[in-house]
């Protein structure tokens, strides 16, 4: 898996400097050039909407949740390993569910408010890709452009199927009989954690008020994320409507989407934003300039990410790794 995952990232890496030098590198490189210090702003509005995804997920727990500013530590670490290490072994999702359980979370809980915000984040995605196509429409978008498009939002449904259909399935008699089953022959006792995250993911489900406003602050931070394309093209010098970005950001999400093989979605990503870009007149060069300008808050923030990690684990990324990829699980619920 390792290696596969090694092989997508430097086919994607390939794809991605194949298409800066045909399109012109040194075009793309006086663009991001030219943005200079004011790319600092696209920092800031991605560390808003990281804050904004922490209250969502926090909505999901139940009552005595921790504070605010634990799980915006946690999302920060969260979005942090999924954008710097993805070829890795764990996932952010995991090592979120892990640390809310080290401060006092119940395993259930951690674990099933760690899937309701990938649900709710993908609900809302759903939504805003909808309304990017609906500010595409007029721009005659290309035969290719709509198959990315439909790919992504094909690849997305499952998930937002998920939201409705997880309920059910945990509600089955038979999973709890099954781990039972499995616990007693194979002796992994984190299968008994079933009961737990099934009655977690029920209460979740059960309090409308928190599922409500999750949904609300993702979908507001979709819309946050939409600022970052505006700003980036008016440093650029190629200002756009909001309207342009919104297209532009939510349509690049489900392109990306499609292209979930390969980490980082390095090379489709940038393919997906020449093409979008494309329908709005914005040149090839400044497309992928503008694609490199929405990743560098994944390094900038990235980076004190993988450091708060260290902090919050007590330990070194090395030791983690080894940790989590040879020690056996030894606590009862959760993921």
């Amino acid at each position: 898996m390792k290696a596969a995952a090694g092989f997508a990232l430097l086919l994607g890496l390939t794809l991605f400097a194949a298409l800066t030098l045909y399109e012109g590198a040194g075009d793309v490189a006086r663009a991001v050039s030219s943005v200079g210090f004011g790319v600092l702003w696209v920092v800031v509005l991605r560390l808003a909407q990281t804050f904004l995804a922490s209250f969502a997920w926090r909505a999901l727990l139940p009552r005595s949740r921790p504070r605010p500013w634990l799980t915006a530590r946690l999302r920060w670490v969260r979005e942090s390993i999924n954008n710097l290490l993805p070829v890795a072994q764990i996932g952010g999702e995991v090592v979120g569910a892990r640390l809310l359980r080290k401060h006092g979370v119940a395993g259930g809980a951690s674990a099933a408010s760690v899937i309701g915000d990938l649900l709710a984040l993908t609900a809302t995605q759903v939504v805003f890709t909808l309304l990017g196509v609906f500010f595409l429409v007029d721009h005659h978008v290309n035969a290719d452009l709509t198959f990315g498009i439909v790919a992504g939002l094909v690849i997305m449904a499952p998930a937002l199927a998920g939201f409705w259909l997880a309920p059910r399935l945990l509600a089955m008699g038979w999973l709890d009989r099954l781990a039972a089953f499995v616990e007693r022959r194979a002796g992994w006792a984190t299968v008994s954690g079933l009961p737990a995250l099934r009655e977690a993911f029920d209460g979740m489900l059960r309090r409308r008020s928190g599922l409500t406003l999750s949904l609300a602050l993702h979908l507001a931070a979709w819309f946050v994320g939409v600022l970052e394309i505006w700003l980036a093209l008016y440093l650029l010098g190629d200002p756009r409507s909001y309207g342009a970005a919104l297209a532009i950001e939510s349509l690049g999400h489900a392109v990306r989407a499609a292209g979930f093989l390969i980490p980082g979605a390095w090379g489709v990503q940038e393919g997906g934003y020449i093409a979008l870009c494309a329908a709005f007149g914005i040149g090839s060069p400044t497309a992928i300039a503008l694609s490199l300008i929405k990743r560098i808050p994944d390094f900038v923030l990235g980076a004190p990410g993988l450091w708060l990690w260290r902090r919050m684990e007590d330990s070194s990324l090395r030791e983690i790794f080894f940790r989590e990829r040879f020690s056996p699980r030894e606590e009862p619920h959760g993921l």
